[in-house]
């Protein structure tokens, strides 16, 4: 299987190990943690981001139990979903 182009380059890549909150997901491996998508680019898409998120009883996506964002083997996941996220402000704009 041919390797992604971005795979082992820096830009798809940072870890900030002196962040106070580092890793800010409970049990996420510190070295393998991308804190590159700090706040999720895919919050807006709801259900369709792919993450494993809850609801609270308010209403309020909760996303402290998904690590998508984070994993560096998700870097082409979750930019592959910025043309989805474009389409959706369009729409948006359009009304």
């Amino acid at each position: 299987m041919e390797r992604p182009e971005w795979e082992g380059k820096h830009y798809s890549y940072f870890s900030n190990r002196e962040c106070e909150y580092f890793p800010c997901h409970e049990g996420a491996s510190p070295d393998d943690f991308n804190c590159l998508f700090c706040y999720c680019p895919l919050y807006a898409l709801g259900h369709d981001c792919g993450g494993n998120f809850t609801y609270t009883e308010n209403g309020i996506k909760n996303c402290t139990g998904c690590m998508v964002p984070h994993r560096r083997r998700n870097y082409g996941y979750v930019t592959g979903k910025f043309r989805e996220l474009a389409d959706r402000i369009a729409k948006a704009e359009k009304n």
